[in-house]
């Protein structure tokens, strides 16, 4: 079996090119370029100096041996350790690229360059990780979100949230949401989802998808409160669910014109992306034209790359922050996110649009970085 790798080195006009590892099999060049395009603006968006890159591969990580996945991690890394560095590039975890692959592929870059350097972000606690860098993401788009209801004159707490997936974004968003005093009531994964009325159980949700790496029919059938749903018999999905807040936390384009039409008529007030682009380009409008207040991604799950600069910066400086103040530094980059693009969406005389407020705030800083530099 041949897999195909590429890493997109996008911009670097403000740092090191900073982006994830795709490992999936609907991977190519074109689904890499695109989210590299995004990453420019969500790195800028952050604050911290950190330019735009994206890269993965075809290679299917499920049901494959640890030692398989090994293998081709180090063949990956045999190839790109030439193009990346602490201060040139520094990818970090993706879809199917967990703290594993890291590892494997940070065993690699050290054996081939005799470098122990801050090359890859999302690292294990004993080798230079971050605290908090796992739950980063999901916090991070618990914040944005929190921010942006509070700034419109509402309150987290007591609302019904409906989340998709139940990966590591879905699971920490679950968490932080249900802190903030929310109740979350669905996650989904490829093949069905799960409503939960009682609020989901982030312990057995933990356990199912972290230890067991199971479907969530098991989940289900642990937990008598949960109702499971397939995908392919029922036709049907999470946003179906009566909520006043969604978050879209799987994959690229999940939450259709359909769904934003269903969302509607339930009353939904607030949806923000904790993936990467999950909200189609029709199903944006359609939100915002209903008075929805709409977070578009590159804004909203920004603490998982704000997170990685962190890990860059304690690993810079030989250095490891407790849990609490990577945790604090992650809640002002979001909330400071979010006042960004809401002033940029208000200079621009467009108040309340976050999608141009977040694309406006991002590209200045990149151009007026590029600009100086004499790129243009």
């Amino acid at each position: 079996m041949i897999n195909n790798g590429f890493r997109v080195q996008f911009n670097s006009a403000i740092g090191p090119y900073k982006g994830g590892l795709r490992l999936h099999p609907s991977v190519n060049l074109g689904i890499i370029k695109f989210l590299g395009f995004e990453q420019i603006f969500k790195n800028s968006l952050t604050g911290l100096p950190i330019g735009g890159g994206k890269g993965g591969s075809d290679f299917d990580p499920k049901g494959k041996s640890d030692r398989e996945v090994m293998a081709f991690c180090q063949s990956f890394i045999t190839e790109l350790y030439k193009y990346i560095g602490a201060d040139t590039d520094v990818p970090a975890g993706d879809i199917g690229t967990g703290a594993r692959e890291i590892g494997y592929m940070y065993g690699q870059y050290k054996r081939l360059t005799g470098l122990y350097e801050g090359v890859l972000t999302g690292k294990g606690l004993t080798y230079g990780g971050s605290l908090a860098r796992t739950e980063a993401t999901g916090y991070g788009l618990l914040y944005l979100t929190e921010e942006m209801l509070k700034c419109n004159g509402h309150d987290i707490a007591g609302k019904t949230v409906v989340v998709s997936g139940s990966g590591n974004v879905a699971i920490y968003a679950v968490q932080k949401a249900q802190q903030l005093g929310a109740k979350v009531v669905t996650v989904s994964d490829s093949t069905g989802w799960v409503y939960d009325p009682e609020g989901i159980d982030v312990a057995l949700l933990k356990e199912v998808k972290e230890v067991k790496r199971a479907r969530l029919t098991e989940y289900a059938a642990a937990r008598p409160s949960a109702q499971y749903h397939d995908k392919a018999s029922e036709g049907t999905n999470q946003w179906i669910i009566k909520c006043d807040v969604a978050l879209p936390c799987a994959t690229q384009n999940e939450l259709n014109l359909e769904d934003a039409k269903t969302l509607v008529a339930n009353g939904v007030m607030a949806v923000a992306e904790g993936a990467n682009m999950p909200t189609t380009l029709e199903a944006t409008k359609y939100l915002q034209e209903n008075g929805v207040l709409f977070c578009p991604g590159k804004a909203a799950n920004a603490g998982g790359v704000a997170t990685s600069a962190l890990e860059m910066s304690q690993n810079s400086e030989r250095l490891s922050w407790t849990f609490e103040e990577v945790d604090s530094k992650l809640k002002n980059i979001m909330v400071n996110i979010f006042h960004n693009l809401d002033a940029a969406a208000k200079k621009y005389g467009m108040d309340g649009d976050y999608v141009a407020g977040a694309n406006i705030a991002g590209f200045l800083k990149v151009a007026e970085a590029m600009t100086a530099q004499g790129i243009v």
